[in-house]
């Protein structure tokens, strides 16, 4: 038997593989078509996963949240995730995942978890043009190691979640005060990040710093884009570094994940000296030690401007 530490070793050592392991949950009956979809929360954002603990109903919250709870001496609130994905749960809401990212820590109740898959990027398709709803950034396709149909599962945006169960709908930020930062004549910055809400909060911080930027929606979307770039630089006797002041990228994405576009980038004679920033929601130590470990020259958690414009300026700097 493999031992925590194992499993933890092992988890982490995907980064950078273009791997990544997904929890897939059930929320219960969907409104809509009656049946009982499966969805998937990426595992570097779950904390821990509890058996619904006692919680306490706060005055004035929106419907979907429960109230707050008492973990091992932290107030979290909880959120009732069926209630926001428009689902019934047959047997009550069961459990909690504790997650934490984009420097807060939040639990999300569901009926069930069903188990932990191990998946390629590839195996993820971008969901932002298809029938979904906002709060789906992805659909995965987990293989059935028992020989069943082929399974789909929906990936939560938890970052537009949490969002929408602000008072204010629409990404704004505090952006008052932020000096512009000048790049080379002609150069841009290439940002990458598949969630609405975070490439819409992304384009406005850009825009407030003067920076002029190119946004995709993956790593194999900003991948492909460099290459482009590259090659059209090439042909009017330039370089990629007269087009591309810097890569901006998220770690979770479709195709191809913040770690491999790295990587990638620090790894290919053409664009090695590329500076690359990773903007991630999943931030820890562990993490930072990833992002060290693919090349990038800096790493700053979810969001704010300020830090943000920070790290980019010391990035350009170096």
């Amino acid at each position: 038997m493999k031992s925590v530490q194992q499993e933890v070793d092992e988890r982490s050592n995907l980064a950078g593989t273009n791997k990544f392991e997904l929890l897939l949950f059930r929320l219960g009956t969907d409104e809509r078509n009656g049946r009982s979809e499966l969805f998937g929360i990426n595992v570097f954002k779950i904390r821990e996963i509890v058996a619904m603990p006692e919680i306490t109903s706060v005055a004035g919250a929106q419907p979907q949240v429960l109230g707050v709870t008492n973990l091992r001496g932290q107030i979290i609130q909880v959120l009732d995730l069926p209630a926001i994905a428009g689902c019934t749960p047959k047997t009550g809401l069961n459990i909690i995942l504790v997650t934490e990212f984009a420097r807060t820590t939040q639990a999300f109740a569901v009926e069930s978890v069903e188990e932990i898959v191990r998946l390629d990027w590839s195996c993820v398709m971008s969901a932002e043009h298809s029938a979904s709803s906002s709060m789906v950034t992805s659909i995965a396709r987990p293989v059935d190691e028992n020989g069943g149909p082929a399974r789909l599962a929906q990936v939560l945006d938890v970052e537009t979640i949490l969002r929408d169960m602000r008072a204010s709908q629409e990404p704004a930020l505090n952006a008052h005060g932020i000096a512009k930062i000048r790049l080379k004549p002609g150069s841009i910055v290439l940002a990458a990040d598949d969630s609405v809400v975070a490439r819409a909060l992304v384009e406005q911080g850009l825009d407030a710093m003067g920076i002029p930027f190119i946004m995709t929606r993956s790593g194999k979307e900003a991948w492909d884009q460099l290459n482009a770039l590259a090659a059209s630089a090439e042909a009017e006797g330039k370089t990629v570094y007269d087009k591309v002041a810097m890569v901006l990228t998220d770690l979770e994405m479709p195709e191809m994940d913040g770690f491999t576009l790295t990587r990638s980038v620090k790894q290919s004679p053409r664009f090695g000296n590329l500076p690359v920033v990773i903007h991630s929601s999943l931030s820890g130590t562990t993490n930072e030690e990833h992002v060290r470990s693919v090349g990038a020259d800096g790493y700053v958690a979810k969001f704010s401007v300020e830090d943000l414009a920070s790290m980019i300026r010391r990035v350009l700097r170096q």
